[in-house]
């Protein structure tokens, strides 16, 4: 048995959830994600999957086609999770001629470490290396170039690539540009070889349920490798007595009671609880994420849980709404309005949108338009008399031929919106933008 009193052990044990549900979230998301077969048709051996190669999501997301809680319908995704444990990887990159695009390269902790895109790099078709932690080899003259060199911290990651589709009509010249995103190691770049994806298996069931036993086996794995950074080892130390660790290979009875106890209480405080602040309008704004969560153990969760993915704030920002104006759950069973005065639309440089999502489970809602998002670059928005925009959210269709073509659905029970502001200016992040308030138009 323990040495340590049981209400300091689960004090503990919370504490380690905290600090390894990313681990979790990346391994579940690993084994879901990566593909069995590359687009090439060539099959992964069984029981194995794909890495070291990008994936595309051809078409944009509808209702049911995300396994990313959350997820955008403003551009095509292109994925890819790299091993870098053989040696350094190239990415190439096609010359987008001005499309926004995004690489985000999430650590294996959730951390956006690096992007690569419009913001950083620019549009024109360049390459890139990562090279892992600690890698001290010599690189071609090609990757001197700012920006070219990218230093992993862990040896695990996701790329998480976007590029703006402007309706259904774009999405062939997207598919096009997708093609031209490439992942190798670097003696094949060097040789001009062709890609080549490497086999991996995830060991890891992503519909498993959450038990200690599950948890603890892909967190203590992760860790194997992917070691925290050096100033974490004795912190991290204390969550052996829990069976967190990489040098843990199997719990005990005590550390499996304690530790599903903790994953108990620790969902259901991250599911209920908030993130961010609330401006007066009732927007919630999440916290300006950087490179790196630092010390945020409990803010990387919360996003690993519910946003996993996301960009640094620089990149997009996320204002989202839970309730109206007077802080009532939004609920479809009501009509709302959201009206931007004239010349208070989102400040950004790249775009911005309103995408509305089912509250039960965090997706995108069906709908009888097929639209599951409104913002600037929507066709047929109708503006005010005045020159601003007001937008209709409701389940019904609404009455009128204006309102239709500014209206963005709502399933029949509880949802949220999710304003993405790509690139946004300095007062998206620091609040002297405030968004306008939902108004609720019935009783």
């Amino acid at each position: 048995m323990s040495a340590v009193a049981p209400t300091e052990l689960q004090a503990l044990a919370e504490e380690a959830v905290v600090y390894a549900w990313p681990l979790h979230e990346m391994a579940r998301m690993r084994a879901a994600t990566s593909p069995k077969r590359t687009e090439a048709g060539e099959v992964a051996p069984e029981g194995q999957r794909w890495c070291n190669i990008f994936v595309h999501a051809r078409q944009l997301l509808r209702a049911g086609g995300s396994r990313v809680v959350t997820p955008n319908n403003d551009t095509l995704y292109t994925n890819a999770w790299l091993d870098l444990g053989a040696g350094p990887l190239v990415i190439d990159v096609p010359d987008t001629a001005g499309r926004y695009y995004v690489l985000g390269l999430l650590d294996f902790y959730t951390n956006p470490f690096a992007h690569i895109g419009q913001r950083l790099t620019g549009t024109a078709a360049r390459s890139f290396v990562i090279v892992p932690p600690g890698w001290q080899g010599q690189l071609p003259a090609a990757f001197d170039a700012p920006g070219a060199r990218i230093v992993a911290p862990t040896r695990w990651l996701w790329i998480i690539g976007r590029i703006l589709v402007d309706g259904p009509q774009d999405v062939a010249a997207v598919n096009r540009l997708q093609d031209g995103f490439v992942v190798r190691p670097l003696a094949d770049w060097m040789d001009g070889k062709p890609p080549a994806p490497r086999a991996f298996d995830p060991a890891c069931d992503p519909k498993a349920p959450v038990t200690a036993a599950h948890f603890a086996a892909q967190v203590n794995a992760a860790l194997r490798d992917n070691p925290p950074p050096a100033g974490e080892a004795t912190f991290m130390a204390r969550f052996a007595a829990v069976g967190i660790g990489p040098d843990v290979t199997a719990l005990n009875g005590e550390q499996s009671a304690v530790l599903q106890a903790a994953l108990h209480a620790v969902l259901a405080q991250l599911r209920q609880g908030a993130l961010g602040h609330t401006q007066p309008t009732g927007w919630t704004c999440l916290p300006v994420i950087e490179g790196h969560f630092g010390l945020d153990f409990r803010t990387r969760a919360h996003i690993a849980l519910k946003y996993i993915g996301m960009l640094e704030s620089r990149e997009a920002t996320y204002p989202m709404a839970w309730t109206d104006a007077q802080g009532r759950p939004l609920d479809g069973a009501h009509r709302y309005r959201l009206r931007f005065a004239p010349g208070a639309l989102p400040p950004v440089d790249a775009f911005w949108s309103l995408t509305i999502y089912d509250a039960r489970d965090y997706m995108l809602v069906d709908n009888p338009i097929d639209r599951y998002a409104i913002g600037g670059r929507t066709p047929g928005l109708r503006r005010d008399a005045d020159g601003g925009l007001t937008l209709h959210i409701q389940h019904g269709a609404p009455a009128s031929d204006a309102e239709h073509a500014n209206w963005l659905p709502a399933p029949t029970g509880d949802f949220y919106l999710c304003l993405r502001a790509y690139l946004p200016h300095a007062e998206l992040l620091d609040g002297r933008y405030a968004l306008p308030p939902i108004t609720r138009l019935d009783h």
